[in-house]
């Protein structure tokens, strides 16, 4: 049998070992921590979004650059192919009113656990505190607790990750030992990651309070969803998925009323305020909360005497920042192998017989279910093509 390794245990490792087990070849996963799926694990704490119910245009719009290579990759294995897979090994599965996908079970471990049941059904072997080296000639080199360890392999799928949360395993120094085989890579950078403000002290009471039914721009970037705000600045889906335009150095603007027009808010602002605080007046007339009102203050003290600039700038109020928290804080990380750089079935040209998949790969999304699903997607495609390469070796 043609022997097969995968390194690094996630999504998209998993999903190779599988395609190419069920492809017939022998396969083994070596995984540098000392158990599997870790960040997939540490993303199902909040309940594990597998992917969204969303009609596939918009659903490819999300990848923007990265939409071209992607897109036969999850159209072979898109949302409704990875919710019959969850199906498949037993997870039952829900859609939520914004077409989140979970499983029932809110959480990923049932479903890691029924995954690796099949791959052991299938034969494929798993080394855990496997730390990959590089290569000595041909042979893969593995830093273990046994010492250094190498492997033979037929072919090689390499599903490392990006470079956040380096303590789950995604440190992105492989990009070191890919550089040294002249291999296309574009620069790491933090993606659906919070935004780092410095507050007074007139904030403190409001830290760790969420900001809900709100809307977020930087740039080209839009978002409708709750952020909080947190002693480091602003966390949350809200924040996220508008963190590539911080990045990209675009201003950040809140709407605070995202179901009103400036027309509205001023006839509303209009109505006889008295002897009530300007806060006051906005939390009657306007059902601004504590919160709200405050980081209004914070971001715009002194405010507009004018109500219709008031009304402008709760619709648009800047959200002064200093960019992006670090990157190993991110959720997931842009940058990596080049598209250009692979063949369409996502091998490497410079190194025949070494596939890649996941966020090794240069793209990025927002979450909501587009990230599990293209890790799943492009590990499928990876090991389908690998299995091919393989067999048809000789």
């Amino acid at each position: 049998m043609k022997h097969a390794v995968v390194i690094g245990a996630g999504p998209a490792g998993l999903m190779a070992a599988e395609v190419m087990a069920q492809a017939g070849l022998r396969v083994t996963i070596c995984e540098g921590k000392p158990s599997v799926g870790r960040k997939f694990l540490m993303a199902g704490k909040s309940g594990l979004n597998l992917t969204k119910d969303e009609a596939p245009v918009p659903f490819m719009e999300v990848f923007a650059e990265a939409r071209s290579p992607l897109s036969p990759m999850i159209e072979s294995f898109g949302s409704e192919a990875v919710q019959d897979w969850a199906r498949g090994l037993g997870q039952a599965v829900f859609t939520g009113t914004t077409g989140r996908v979970f499983p029932k079970a809110m959480k990923a471990s049932p479903l890691l656990r029924a995954w690796m049941g099949r791959l052991g059904d299938l034969g494929v072997r798993v080394n855990t505190r496997w730390l990959w080296q590089g290569w000595n000639g041909d042979a893969l080199s593995f830093q273990t607790p046994e010492g250094v360890q190498e492997l033979a392999a037929d072919v090689t799928v390499l599903a490392l990750g990006g470079a956040s949360w380096s303590r789950l395993g995604a440190t992105g120094s492989w990009a070191e030992t890919l550089a040294a085989k002249e291999v296309a890579l574009a620069p790491f950078a933090g993606s659906n990651a919070g935004v780092q403000v410095a507050w007074s002290e007139h904030m403190t009471k409001h830290l760790g309070t969420p900001l809900k039914g709100v809307a977020w721009q930087a740039g080209p970037y839009h978002s409708r969803g709750e952020a909080t705000l947190s002693a480091q600045g602003l966390e949350g889906g809200g924040i996220y998925s508008v963190s590539r335009g911080v990045r990209e150095g675009h201003a950040l603007f809140l709407d605070l009323l995202p179901d009103m027009t400036v027309p509205q808010i001023t006839s509303k602002l209009q109505a006889p305020r008295g002897k009530a605080s300007l806060s006051n007046h906005l939390r009657k007339t306007l059902r601004l909360t504590p919160a709200q009102i405050a980081l209004v203050q914070e971001m715009s003290r002194p405010l507009p005497d004018k109500l219709r600039a008031t009304a402008r700038l709760l619709k648009a109020l800047p959200i002064k920042n200093a960019g992006l928290r670090p990157m190993d804080e991110a959720i997931s990380t842009a940058g990596g192998i080049r598209f250009a750089a692979m063949d369409e079935g996502l091998m490497l040209r410079g190194l025949p017989g070494v596939f890649a998949a996941g966020e090794m790969l240069d793209w990025e999304a927002p979450t909501g279910g587009y990230l599990i699903t293209a890790c799943l997607a492009t590990g499928r495609w990876a090991g389908q093509h690998a299995a091919e390469w393989a067999l048809s070796a000789g």
